[in-house]
């Protein structure tokens, strides 16, 4: 049973945006959309407060300008509003775990700033437990579709299709959770299904200590055929069963040699939507997001999916 978007809303552009994203996506899932504002009482009201007001009084407007906007553009959607006086990350995490996905915005002054380190939507990010999608200030449901042909009234942009949505795919650490929220997310959208999976080649091992003082080091080998060609059967492999299950999503693969997070800059200029994993096991403590995750974040212009997992 499909549980509702969860979005975090802060009064600027950004977490607007990330409202209206919300909405859609959960109507494209037939399910409801839970409002979330959080707020904190001070000993004295900051700069962003009006004269005459509570920050209460502040925060409960918040959130019924919020809840307006996007009930004026989708009547017909289930809406729940939650006003919480808590702090900000606790507050959008606790409602992540019921939801089926946890929306934030990207590019905003308040509360949930920008994709920089230390900020709300990144601690947010590195903390849930539940999927979690980034949308930058300013997108629309038509950043959403392709480019609508002349004479096209904007009230019929839905109509358009879709624009593809991008899987960041490691072979080396495959993922269910991860594989099945891109496939389900572009058949939600009869659109196509890109998946870029990038691969270094090892260095070249020294076995003499001297070599290490010599002026010029020798490059690492170019990748071979038999190299390109298993990384591309890897990729098949772990794709196969998915290919199966969604039968009406059309798949392209792009296995390169290189970084990862430039590929998928670079595959995602025209894409609607990035969907990326955050490994939540492993040797390091506390919560991260990962170095490709975190670049993808700062330079991605689409909405930016978030998918934890082991």
């Amino acid at each position: 049973m499909l549980r509702n978007i969860a979005v975090g809303v802060d009064g600027t552009p950004a977490s607007l945006a990330a409202a209206h994203w919300a909405a859609e996506e959960a109507e494209r899932r037939e399910t409801g959309l839970s409002i979330v504002h959080a707020w904190r009482g001070h000993p004295r009201p900051g700069p962003n407060i009006p004269l005459g007001r509570t920050e209460r009084e502040w925060a409960e407007q918040t959130l019924l300008e919020a809840v307006g906007s996007v009930r004026a553009a989708h009547p017909g959607l289930r809406i729940d509003e939650h006003l919480v006086c808590e702090a900000t990350v606790a507050a959008l995490v606790a409602p992540a775990l019921k939801a089926d996905v946890l929306v934030l915005g990207s590019l905003g002054l308040g509360a949930l700033g920008g994709f920089v380190t230390g900020s709300v939507s990144q601690r947010v990010v590195a903390r849930s437990e539940r999927p979690v999608v980034l949308v930058r200030a300013r997108r629309s449901a038509a950043d959403e579709h392709l480019p609508a042909v002349d004479g096209v009234a904007p009230e019929e942009i839905p109509r358009t299709p879709y624009r593809a949505v991008v899987l960041g795919l490691d072979v080396g650490h495959p993922c269910d959770e991860l594989i099945a929220f891109a496939f389900d997310a572009a058949r939600r959208r009869e659109t196509g299904l890109r998946v870029v999976h990038t691969f270094t080649m090892p260095s070249r091992p020294v076995s003499d200590p001297s070599e290490t003082a010599g002026p010029v080091a020798s490059p690492p080998p170019a990748p071979g055929p038999e190299t390109q060609a298993a990384e591309e059967r890897a990729v098949a492999a772990a794709l196969r069963p998915w290919r199966d299950k969604y039968p009406t999503v059309s798949v392209t693969e792009a296995v390169t040699e290189g970084r990862a997070a430039p590929a998928l800059v670079h595959a995602t200029k025209d894409a609607g939507l990035l969907v990326v994993g955050r490994r939540t096991s492993g040797n390091r403590p506390g919560a991260h997001t990962g170095p490709v995750t975190h670049a993808v974040l700062h330079h991605v212009g689409c909405p930016v999916v978030v998918v934890p997992h082991d």
